[in-house]
């Protein structure tokens, strides 16, 4: 592999949508509703898909660890503490990602 010699030229990032376009959001509390409802959902409405994989397969391995790691007298909550504590982290993860994406979103175009 050569090496180019001299300063290396970087490409421009290309827009993330056309000048004066803007994207359409959802509301939070309508993510926050979905995330709590179907958990990885809410990364899903935020367009986030490998996001939502990667919390759901950490919410599964936790609550089995965390499965094994405990005795039958504990609670079900008990039990998957792991998978329920990912839970809450994906619900606040996703109605956060909502509400900064309606900020940027109606915040007034820059020329």
């Amino acid at each position: 592999m050569r090496w180019a010699a001299g300063p290396v030229k970087v490409p421009e990032a290309a827009p993330q949508q056309p000048a004066g376009a803007r994207w359409r959001t959802l509301h939070p509390l309508l993510v926050l509703a979905v995330a709590i409802l179907l958990p990885g959902m809410g990364q899903v409405l935020n367009g986030m898909l490998v996001r939502a994989w990667v919390m759901l397969f950490f919410a599964l391995s936790l609550g089995v660890v965390t499965y094994h790691l405990t005795t039958p007298e504990h609670s079900f909550v008990g039990r998957h503490a792991g998978g329920f504590f990912v839970y809450a982290i994906m619900v606040m993860d996703a109605y956060l990602w909502a509400r900064y994406r309606r900020a940027a979103s109606q915040r007034p175009a820059q020329a």
